[in-house]
């Protein structure tokens, strides 16, 4: 039960819910549970979060021109130049607390494939997950 909230709560922090998995891995990690564990399934539920994220961006063509949509056209276009200007491999950032979100969203707009868009965003959400517990096992 343990590790399904920290990956349902690692999947919220991925979208645009407000969720701090980062604080449940290292309250997770000092009560002694396996770091291997609470790593993967961070990373797990984070990643596939992300790729909601990229299958909203994959549908924001259809949406962009209705009044109601909350992005300004000439936003989107700004966001896909800068995602062109860094490629595919910016998709390393999305864990990045601010921007990351919207990061994966570009790129499922810009239509990364679906591997390359997994694999990227999971290396760097990992790495991230990684620094938290080194820095919980450091710190105690």
């Amino acid at each position: 039960m343990v590790y399904l909230s920290l990956f349902l709560t690692a999947f919220a922090a991925a979208t645009l819910l407000p969720a701090y998995s980062e604080v449940l891995l290292g309250g997770l990690i000092s009560q002694g549970y396996s770091p291997w564990w609470l790593w993967f399934w961070a990373t797990l539920g984070n990643t596939l979060g992300s790729v909601v994220n990229g299958v909203i961006g994959r549908q924001i063509e259809r949406f962009k021109h209705k009044r109601w949509f909350p992005v300004p056209e000439k936003q989107l276009l700004k966001g896909q130049e800068r995602f062109n200007r860094y490629g595919q491999w910016s998709l390393l950032m999305g864990w990045l607390p601010v921007g990351g979100d919207a990061l994966t969203v570009v790129g499922g707009l810009m239509r990364v494939p679906w591997l390359n868009f997994v694999v990227l965003v999971a290396i760097g959400k990992g790495l991230r997950y990684a620094v938290v517990i080194w820095v919980v096992f450091t710190a105690s």
